[in-house]
């Protein structure tokens, strides 16, 4: 299976939609959201193209290929308009025999991970990275809405056993094997 991942949408659907684009002309088969879906949060500017409704609309379509984890600018509210859970801190995926840690990073990051795993996926910083930590891949996909510190928007993608850090046109960034 091949999985895209990307965290802090913030609301704008016209980046969630070069993303989606990507994702759907590229034949993936699961889409990961580590959280800050459709709220912008208070210490963000208003995204271009604010629109919850929209992303809602745009996800929901595909519902049954998505895993999704709760970020700090999540709530029971935003839950109501999404079609798949997203109100768990974590999850756990599986892939080629790795066990991949999911979160959004505002309660466990890269300083506070779980022992036994393989790699840790995470967002919230708007900072991405892509390194190994002893034995662990760490992956924080930054931000498709609001990089920080100059960075441009990102997300990643599995694509077999490769982690890839991905440019908004799909262009690799940086890449390294997830074992």
């Amino acid at each position: 299976m091949n999985y895209l991942i990307l965290s802090d949408i913030h609301g704008s659907l016209p980046r969630l939609r070069e993303v989606m684009d990507f994702y759907e002309s590229n034949g993936y088969d699961m889409l990961v959201i580590l959280g800050d879906i459709l709220n912008y949060g208070p210490r963000n500017g208003v995204p271009d193209g604010l629109d919850a409704p929209g992303i809602a609309a745009l996800l929901n379509m595909h519902t049954d290929h998505i895993v999704a984890i709760r970020g700090n600018c999540d709530s029971e509210v935003d839950q109501m308009l999404l079609d798949f859970p997203c109100m768990g801190d974590y999850a756990l995926l599986v892939v080629d025999g790795k066990r991949v840690f999911l979160t959004h990073g505002h309660k466990y990051n890269d300083s506070n991970m779980p022992k036994g795993i393989d790699a840790f996926f995470q967002g919230h910083t708007h900072l991405h990275k892509l390194e190994r930590a002893g034995d662990v891949l760490v992956l924080n996909t930054g931000s498709i809405t609001f990089p920080k510190n100059g960075n441009e928007p990102t997300f990643a993608t599995i694509d077999g056993t490769i982690v890839r850090l991905r440019r908004l046109d799909g262009s690799v960034l940086k890449e390294m094997p997830l074992a």
